[in-house]
């Protein structure tokens, strides 16, 4: 009994490990898988190319990909196809990283934002809109307009389209 006395007198004065959260936020750890991302060449292309692998990985049935055909007038992502339709369901999802593990083009990945509220079951439901990154600098927005066959096959290293 005095052992655990002694214990909690000790606890008194040592200083707090909590945080004021809204005001303060942790750096979170190298390997903390947050919300999600849909990535992009340095060009402005989308990394998807619709082969749903991130989809049939997931073991909680979170993410819908449907594909199209790209063309030379409309060209979304290197190689033949784009993801036209991709949700992630975030209510589903349990952040296990399979998804990212299975893309061939690393086109999704686990970021490092863990602040995801919802007022509804609706806003659960991410898009594309909403997954994928800005265009960076010196890109072009998708949809883009190219020469004919220049991204027939997809290609591991992309590009920039005006070398």
């Amino acid at each position: 009994m005095l052992t655990g006395l002694w214990q909690t007198l000790k606890s008194v004065f040592e200083k707090p490990v909590t945080i004021s959260y809204p005001e303060e936020k942790r750096p979170v750890r190298p390997r903390f898988r947050g919300r999600h991302v849909l990535t992009r060449y340095e060009n402005g292309l989308e990394k998807c190319i619709g082969c749903a692998l991130c989809a049939a990985a997931c073991p909680a049935d979170a993410i819908f990909v449907e594909a199209s055909e790209n063309t030379d007038e409309q060209r979304y992502s290197p190689g033949e196809r784009y993801a036209s339709t991709y949700e992630i369901n975030m209510l589903r999802c349990i952040y296990c990283g399979f998804c990212e593990d299975a893309c061939p083009t690393e086109a999704i990945v686990l970021g490092d934002n863990y602040e995801l509220s919802f007022t509804d079951r609706h806003q659960a439901i991410y898009t594309k809109d909403i997954l994928l990154v800005p265009v960076p600098e010196g890109g072009k927005p998708t949809p883009q307009s190219v020469e004919p066959g220049k991204y027939d096959r997809a290609v591991p290293e992309m590009k920039d389209p005006a070398d």
